[in-house]
């Protein structure tokens, strides 16, 4: 499995490429930065929220960008778990085994 460090970076970049070549993708990513500013949630809370349902919708690209979102809000590891778990909750099974992946990135970006 590659290493979240890496498949974040991965990703990033090619969300970054897409948006610049792609008609009104440049826009959905606008949309999704003034969405996940501070508003009535906090940009920490609506990061630990994306993450949860990128968990429970079993997401594992979603997983390792809003868990990285989170940490760079500014989240703990303690309100992340507790996101994981609520994630749990309303997933299931297939959540589980999300959740778990993004428990293990926890470990590795949290040390960063």
């Amino acid at each position: 499995m590659e290493s979240p460090e890496a498949a974040l970076k991965e990703k990033k970049g090619n969300v970054q490429e897409f948006a610049g070549s792609a008609d009104n993708v440049g826009s959905f990513v606008e949309f999704v930065h003034a969405a996940e500013d501070d508003g009535a949630l906090d940009t920490k809370t609506k990061e630990l929220i994306s993450l949860a349902i990128g968990v429970a919708v079993t997401c594992e690209d979603c997983v390792i960008w809003h868990l990285d979102g989170a940490l760079e809000a500014g989240a703990t590891r303690e309100e992340v778990e507790e996101a994981l778990t609520v994630a749990v909750v309303m997933g299931g099974g297939p959540a589980l085994m999300y959740a778990t992946t993004a428990h293990q990135a926890l470990q590795e970006l949290a040390d960063e």
